[in-house]
């Protein structure tokens, strides 16, 4: 259960970091590779601190940063692809749909 509770407080975290890298948005790249950093230790502190176990806590960290990635990239692409082939438009929109494009205004 802890590895659990470290791993949805982790992706939190991610969440938090595309909310301040969107605000940041013309930051140059050297400026967002320093938040990520600072992001990434963020969230490995808050596992080691749930965990207490250093290796268990790089597997934790390393899978909430790989599900954040797929996550983000699923998203980012389905947005895209509603955007540029026009699906909502002229028709109401799905409920996914309006999730998504809620993330992403």
């Amino acid at each position: 259960m802890k590895k659990y509770v470290a791993l949805l407080l982790q992706l939190m975290v991610w969440s938090g970091f595309t909310l301040v890298e969107w605000l940041s948005g013309r930051d140059h790249i050297l400026a967002k590779s320093i938040l990520f950093s600072v992001f990434l230790y963020l969230a490995f502190l808050i596992a080691r601190m749930i965990v207490k176990s250093n290796k268990t806590t790089v597997f934790i960290t390393i899978t909430s940063l790989c599900t954040y990635a797929g996550m983000h990239l699923l998203l980012n692409m389905l947005y895209r692809s509603m955007v540029f082939n026009g699906k909502s438009a002229g028709r109401g929109i799905s409920v996914l749909e309006g999730v998504i494009i809620l993330l992403y205004l």
